[in-house]
């Protein structure tokens, strides 16, 4: 039994939502289409690509980037269409430039910063030793070790 939940676990790939009807007859054309549809974000959906989204607006957006295609736009060209409309967050990988750079730099900033906070405050704070047993408190703490044994 496990075995074969095993395989069909293995079997089941990425359902992709891309109908039959909305693909180009032109093999090379369609390619073009699906790697452009890995790249533009599902804004109804928000975590997925319009290529694995049954979302209506995903299906239109799909169409859109074989019309734009069909009409001789470059990749860039579609992809730039859709961020006019929608802005970078529209692309699942967003474009390093203007504001973006601040929201690309400001993890590794935070995290460099709280490093050089944490190392001054430790530098700054003194290191408490603990004091030496006296001799009354060694000869107790030998008593109940002793009695221990």
């Amino acid at each position: 039994m496990r075995a074969v939940l095993l395989v069909l676990f293995l079997l089941a790939g990425p359902a992709l939502a891309v109908q039959p009807d909305e693909m180009l007859a032109d093999p090379a054309l369609e390619a073009r289409a699906q790697a452009l549809d890995e790249q533009i974000r599902c804004v109804v959906c928000r975590g997925q690509v319009i290529a694995s989204s049954d979302a209506d607006w995903a299906h239109d957006a799909r169409l859109i980037v074989r019309e734009r295609i069909m009409a001789g736009d470059t990749d860039q060209e579609v992809l730039d269409f859709f961020v006019a409309r929608y802005g970078d967050f529209v692309l699942m990988r967003p474009r390093m430039s203007g504001a973006n750079i601040l929201l690309w730099a400001a993890g590794p900033i935070a995290l460099i910063l709280g490093g050089l906070a944490y190392w001054r405050l430790r530098r700054r704070l003194p290191h408490e030793t603990q004091p030496a047993l006296s001799a009354e408190e060694k000869a107790r703490l030998d008593r109940l070790m002793g009695e221990d044994r």
